[in-house]
């Protein structure tokens, strides 16, 4: 059987930041994509088949996360040399898009604190702006899993991180979760924090000129949530 063709919409690794990871590129995960990107596909699927994205996407986040060495005694009263995660984690989701990959964090960590940032653009100055924000007390000695489907100009992202710094959370303990990313936005989103991971499933071609994803997949918060 002939060997499947890179997809010709990703971004080389090579040209990314060192602090941006992709999701391994198989012939799945594209058919996953075109799946969400077709403007035909139902709402029913749309959710069906982004979901077990985002799973993937908080799966590969974990293995970002710090381990100490654990040994635990089996049920035939052997040791078991392995390792556990050091430190808790938290959950923080950029409203309302990111509320979407909740469920998927939540299925694969039981019982993870998840705090809520929503930022919008403020009309006078153009510039992202905190409205709302609802975080865990203790989110300062936490990892956070910050959640956004989408990530263009690095806008409202660059805010929330700035909002979590300021609750005390250093920029290492931060990894951003995100379906599809255009390079202009990560580069940006990057530069500005360099010690911050990156999770992302897609690196998408560009902007245009209305800094609309391309080729994108439209508006997430609309396809997930209205009919």
């Amino acid at each position: 059987m002939a060997a499947s063709t890179a997809p010709t919409s990703q971004t080389h690794p090579a040209s990314l930041p060192p602090s941006v990871f992709t999701l391994p590129q198989t012939a799945q995960l594209e058919a996953l994509y075109t799946i969400i990107r077709d403007k035909t596909t139902s709402r029913g699927d749309f959710l069906f088949y982004s979901d077990r994205i985002i799973r993937l996407l908080v799966e590969e986040s974990l293995n970002h996360l710090p381990v100490i060495p654990k040994i635990v005694e089996t049920p035939t009263g052997a040791t078991y040399e392995g390792v556990g995660f050091e430190g808790k984690i938290c959950g923080v989701s950029i409203l309302r898009a990111g509320e979407a990959m909740e469920a998927g964090l939540r299925e694969v960590c039981r019982s993870v604190r998840i705090g809520k940032i929503l930022i919008q653009r403020d009309e006078e100055t153009a510039l992202p702006k905190l409205f709302y924000s609802k975080l865990p007390e203790d989110i300062a000695s936490r990892y956070v899993l910050l959640l956004d489907p989408m990530l263009a100009t690095g806008g409202s992202a660059m805010k929330a991180v700035e909002v979590l710094q300021e609750q005390g959370v250093p920029e290492e303990r931060i990894i951003f979760i995100n379906l599809i990313a255009a390079p202009e936005g990560l580069k940006r989103f990057c530069g500005r924090f360099p010690s911050l991971r990156v999770i992302t499933g897609w690196i998408d071609k560009c902007l245009n000129e209305k800094s609309y994803i391309i080729p994108g997949l439209g508006d997430f918060g609309e396809r997930r949530y209205c009919e």
